[in-house]
Order: C-alpha cells, then sequence, then structure tokens
C-alpha cells in the first residue's frame, strides 16, 4: 500500500570539498521491514555539519532528525501505516540512501514513533530525535549509566549530574531523569536557568562562575555518583569527573578524554553513540568501524514504544524550536549559524515540505 511517490528526490549531499548541496538522487527502495517516510519538517545537530565538513564521506544524504508522513510500508510491516504522521532519528551522513535533509527517507518501521494526533507540530516532533534518543541511551541503556528507567522510580534520594543542561541532550536528560525520580543538578548560562528549572532540574549553576565545582558539590552534599556530560571538551569532562564521589561513573557523548583518566581513575568513565541504536555498522570519524550492536537496537526500539505515551500525557516536552526558513537549500546558513555557536536552548528546524 503506498502513496504517488516519484522517482527522484531532492536532497542535501556532502561533496568531496567538504560542502553540502541539494542535489537530484533516486528515492530510496525500502525492504520488507521499512517505511518510506515524506519528511516534513529536520531538526538540526552539530553532528550535521560535524559529518559534513570533518569526517564525512562525500555523496552521502545529511541530516538526523526528521518528522514526516508514511507514504509506503514493506511487506512485513503492520504497525505503521500509510498516512501516519511520525519521527525519528537517522544516521545522516554515514549513508547514500538513509539521511533526514531529503524529500523521502527510509527507516526501519520500528525505529520510528507513531506521534499522538493533537499533540506536536512536525517542527517540534522533529525535535525530538538524536537528541532525546542519545538522553535516553545514557540515562537507562544498562551498559551506560543504568539508571532507573521511566516510568519506574527511584526509592532513595539520589543525585544526577548533566553537565550542558541547556544543550539538545542536556534538556531531555533533565526531563527523563526528574521523570525517573532522580534529583537534578545541572550547569548553564544565566540566561537558560529558568528553562532548565521547568524541565525539572533541582539545581542550577552557571558554569561559568568561578566556584561552579564547588557549588555543585555543596548543593549534592558530595554525593554524585552519576554524570552525564552533553557537551563533553576536555574541560568539561574534567569538571563532570571532579564533581562525582569515588568510585562514580560518568558518560560523555565524545570520546573520554585522557586528562579523565589521569585525573580521576577511580571513575568508570565511557562514551556513548547514539548511532549505534539504529543496529547497522557504520564508519565513524573516517576511520573508526563501529560494529551493529543489537542491544542497542533493542533498547531504543523498547523506548521509542514508550514515547507517544510520554509525549501524550505531557511528560516529555520538545526542545524549544526556532524556524529558519528557506526548506532544503537553506539548511547551510542553520548549519554555518550553529557552528558559530549563534544558538542556544533552541533546537533550529526546517519545514520543507507542507
Amino acid at each position: 500500500m503506498s502513496a504517488q511517490i516519484p522517482t527522484t528526490m531532492k536532497a542535501l549531499i556532502s561533496q568531496p570539498d567538504k560542502t553540502a548541496k541539494v542535489e537530484s538522487v533516486p528515492v530510496p527502495e525500502i525492504g520488507d521491514d521499512e517505511v518510506l517516510v515524506k519528511v516534513v519538517a529536520v531538526a538540526l545537530n552539530p553532528t550535521d555539519w560535524f559529518h559534513i565538513q570533518i569526517f564525512g564521506a562525500p555523496g552521502m544524504i545529511a541530516g538526523c532528525d526528521y518528522s514526516g508522513t508514511v507514504v509506503k510500508v514493506g511487506r512485513n510491516v503492520s504497525a505503521r501505516a500509510v498516512g501516519e504522521h511520525v519521527a525519528g532519528f537517522a544516521h545522516g551522513g554515514g549513508f547514500r540512501d538513509r539521511g533526514a535533509f531529503a524529500e523521502y527517507l527510509k527507516t526501519d518501521a520500528d525505529l520510528c514513533w507513531p506521534v499522538p494526533a493533537r499533540t506536536l507540530s512536525h517542527e517540534q516532533a522533529a525535535a525530538m530525535g538524536c537528541g532525546y534518543w542519545t538522553a535516553a541511551q545514557t540515562l537507562f541503556h544498562p551498559d551506560r549509566l543504568g539508571l532507573v528507567e521511566v516510568p519506574n522510580k527511584v526509592d532513595e534520594e539520589e543525585w544526577v549530574l548533566i553537565y550542558g543542561g541547556s544543550g539538545s541532550v542536556g534538556l531531555y536528560a533533565i526531563q527523563l531523569a526528574h521523570l525517573a525520580g532522580y534529583k537534578v543538578v545541572t550547569t548553564a548560562s544565566p540566561r537558560n536557568h529558568a528553562l532548565c528549572r521547568s524541565l525539572g532540574a533541582d539545581a542550577v549553576v552557571d558554569y561559568n562562575a568561578p566556584d561552579a565545582l564547588a557549588q555543585v558539590k555543596a548543593l549534592t552534599h558530595d554525593s554524585i555518583r552519576v554524570a552525564l556530560d552533553a557537551i563533553s571538551e576536555a574541560d568539561t569532562q574534567l569538571f563532570a569527573a571532579r564533581a562525582l564521589a569515588p568510585g562514580g561513573q560518568l558518560v560523555t557523548i565524545l570520546a573520554v578524554s585522557d586528562a579523565v583518566k589521569q585525573a580521576r581513575p577511580d571513575v568508570a568513565a565511557r562514551n556513548t553513540l547514539v548511532y549505534t541504536s539504529l543496529g547497522r555498522p557504520f564508519v565513524f570519524a573516517g576511520k573508526l568501524d563501529v560494529p551493529a550492536s543489537a542491544g542497542d537496537r533493542a533498547f531504543m526500539v523498547r523506548w521509542l514504544a514508550k514515547t507517544p505515551a510520554l509525549v501524550s500525557e505531557g511528560k516529555v516536552r520538545p526542545n524549544p524550536t526556532k524556524l529558519f526558513e528557506g526548506g532544503l537549500e537553506g539548511i547551510n546558513d542553520g548549519l554555518k549559524y550553529m557552528q558559530e555557536g549563534k544558538h542556544s536552548g533552541q533546537k533550529i528546524v526546517y519545514r520543507i515540505a507542507d
């Protein structure tokens, strides 16, 4: 069962000179367990320009976060239907036939989630991609921080540090940790303190304050055993590691720095890659071959099944969005705006279709 579908589409394609431009490419063919989505809105992430400018290969469709309408389903698919509003995450920049910055996108049917009617716009739903998936994987996957998973709640008072609370990952991590009953301390610039508190942060510290680390330790009575560094630069990783009590756990979204290992050898530190949730092997940073992870995929499938209820019940709110004009042709402007560090506390989104 399918709608009228063209044979070619427009997509933002990575180039040999480390730029990206809109080209006409074939509409991807779907497998028996996949769906084809007509993309309506997309959201931008730093990883999008990383893949284009730093370690991506030419000829790949860029973009990770999308919201759209199912226009075709594979023969084995029964859980999704043509005409359904869905959203999700793709490994943009990693494949020639899978990426969000395109008029059409293919994905495994169980790796997109149905957006409940009368809840989120396409722009809002697109904002629940990379950051949302990363926050869930980091906090609840048993091989990461392994926190008590929503809808369950932790029995005792326990603090969680989320460094970078006003970023996309951080805003979702605050909400999810709060939903699971944890007390959340986070860092953010003062202009975003109210936003972090509105999502469930119990304490917010200005990361630029000279005594920021001392504040975090005092607020939590030096009891933090788990931390997520949602920024993961060398200095932020050191901050998060030093905030932990002996024997704590730290998860970063980029590679763990050697400085962390030297400063806190007692801390169990590891990084996470959300792309493993898609269950496909891939090349990362142009050289690292990452095998498929059936466990990471199974976790995300289970988590996405919970997401419609969390949204319809108002328990998870999408990142605030900032709509940029220009559709696919305008995305390079948004990536530049992001790369220059001009966005804060908002998700840049584009409308691709009506």
